[in-house]
């Protein structure tokens, strides 16, 4: 049986406030979390605890999870990339 592993988009910044100058030039990434409300699916940069505990399903940013099958067909109806590991 097959397994499907998620991981949640990441965007590059870098990490700004009063460092040196050349901290500007170093970009980190930055995971994003997936939420799903009522089947549809929102990514959220913050997530509140409000958020986390009302979604359907919660993917914290910045980690691969394991998912089912259903969920892959899910989250690809939804863009997302899922890749399967035998």
């Amino acid at each position: 049986m097959a397994t499907y592993r998620f991981t949640t988009p990441t965007i590059r910044e870098n990490p700004g406030g009063e460092y040196h100058p050349l901290f500007s030039r170093i970009e980190i990434p930055v995971g994003i979390s997936v939420l799903k409300v009522d089947g549809e699916y929102y990514e959220v940069r913050y997530p509140s605890e409000e958020e986390t505990l009302a979604a359907d399903i919660f993917y914290l940013g910045g980690v691969t999870h394991t998912v089912s099958v259903e969920e892959k067909a899910d989250l690809e109806a939804a863009g997302y990339e899922v890749e399967t590991i035998d």
